[in-house]
């Protein structure tokens, strides 16, 4: 089985963290998004969608974070807190995974962009008016996921981590490679990310995380790349 990723990406943060973990058999294909391989015509030969991650198992390809979680937590027997078969703990799961697309990833990944690519893609800093509302509907997301989802329970859906704690985690993460100071002041979130680290394991954590850590050198990595005309024109759209 392989997977193609690149851990600056929060979404293949999970997925090699989740198959890691789980000591999943795998191997390993990264895709350097910043230069731009994703659009590169054997990537798309795999995949048209030319995003990552991607797992290929055999014949079947698969795209999209959540449905890789799935699927390996269902092909591989792992333990059933990951996806309970339970009818309503699993809908518990889908109900976060639903919600977190256009509300904790969207406004988390959006502080990142803004902060680490802005720069680079547009040629200087992002207008104070943008930043700040993003870093409000960022704030929005953390608090329903506090107030709606964790509520006060250890873990999104009760006593034992799952697959929705882990794509939470990672999206989280994701501001503070751009300096953001997420749990400041979130007592409560600070201690489910400590003990979502630790059913991961802090180390896998902090090694899948090593890229994010260094976000801030990549505007200065990207200035040297060849494709980074083709780069400005694909993401220009998303800070319009």
């Amino acid at each position: 089985m392989e997977l193609y990723v690149d851990l600056l990406s929060q979404p293949c943060r999970s997925v090699y963290m989740f198959a890691k973990a789980l000591k999943i058999p795998f191997e390993l294909k990264l895709v350097d998004l910043s230069a731009g391989q994703q659009y590169s015509d054997d990537f798309g030969k795999l995949s048209v969608v030319k995003k990552v991650p991607v797992l290929k198992d055999g014949d079947f390809v698969l795209t999209e974070s959540t449905a890789i979680l799935m699927y390996l937590a269902k092909k591989h027997s792992v333990a059933d807190h990951w996806y309970p078969a339970d009818l309503q703990q699993r809908a518990r799961v889908h109900e976060y995974l639903s919600w977190q697309h256009l509300n904790l990833r969207s406004h988390a990944s959006k502080v990142f962009l803004l902060m680490v690519f802005y720069p680079v893609i547009v040629d200087g800093k992002a207008p104070k008016e943008k930043m700040d509302v993003a870093l409000e509907d960022l704030k929005h997301s953390l608090d329903l996921l506090e107030q709606k989802f964790l509520q006060d329970k250890p873990f999104i859906i009760g006593n034992e981590v799952s697959i929705a704690d882990l794509v939470a985690l990672v999206e989280i993460s994701q501001p503070t490679g751009a300096g953001v100071k997420v749990f400041e002041g979130r007592p409560k979130l600070e201690a489910w990310r400590d003990r979502v680290k630790k059913e991961v394991g802090e180390k896998l954590v902090d090694e899948a995380n090593e890229s994010l850590m260094k976000a801030s050198s990549m505007p200065e990595k990207m200035k040297d790349n060849p494709n980074l005309d083709m780069l400005k024109a694909r993401f220009r759209k998303m800070f319009q």
